[in-house]
C-alpha cells in the first residue's frame, strides 16, 4: 500500500513549454494520510494552467487561497488545519495585499509563517507564490 497520495500530478513539460523542463510533480503530496504538503500556489487556473490577475497582487493572492482552499479539500483536509506558511513576493511593496488578502482567509488559524523576497518566480506575471504545509485530523 502506498504511504503517499499525489494530488494533481503533472509534467512540468505541460506547464511550462517554453522552459523546456521534464519534470513528474504534485500539487500536492498527502503523507502517510496525515501530513498534507502543498506545492507554491500561484494565481493559476489549476485546470487550464492559465496566469490570471496579472499586475494585481491582491487577486492573485486571493487565486492562490482558493486554490489552496480546493488542494486541501481534495486532500482530505481543510484551511483551519493549515499549520505552515510560506510566502514567497518578488516586491516588498506587495506584502501588505498579499497578507490583508490572506487574512481574510487564515482568520482564526494562527499558522505558523514565513515571507520571503525574491527575485522572481517561475513566471515572469506571477507576483506571489503561497506554499502550505497542513495535517489531516483523526475521524472524530
Amino acid at each position: 500500500m502506498p504511504t503517499h497520495t499525489r494530488i494533481r500530478p503533472f509534467n512540468t513539460k505541460e506547464t511550462y513549454p517554453e522552459q523546456k523542463l521534464n519534470n513528474d510533480l504534485s500539487q500536492g503530496v498527502v503523507a502517510r494520510g496525515t501530513m498534507v504538503f502543498l506545492r507554491g500556489q500561484v494565481s493559476q487556473d489549476l485546470d487550464t494552467r492559465e496566469s490570471l490577475h496579472v499586475g494585481d497582487a491582491g487577486a492573485q493572492t486571493a487565486k492562490a487561497m482558493a486554490n489552496i482552499k480546493m488542494l486541501l479539500e481534495e486532500a482530505g483536509s481543510e484551511m483551519s488545519h493549515i499549520c505552515r506558511i510560506v510566502v514567497y513576493l518578488t516586491d516588498i511593496r506587495y506584502r501588505e495585499a498579499v497578507y490583508q488578502e490572506m487574512g481574510k482567509w487564515l482568520a482564526g488559524v494562527f499558522p505558523c509563517s514565513t515571507g520571503l523576497v525574491v527575485p522572481a518566480l517561475a513566471r515572469p506575471e506571477w507576483v506571489v507564490e503561497i506554499e502550505i504545509t497542513a495535517v489531516i485530523p483523526d475521524p472524530a
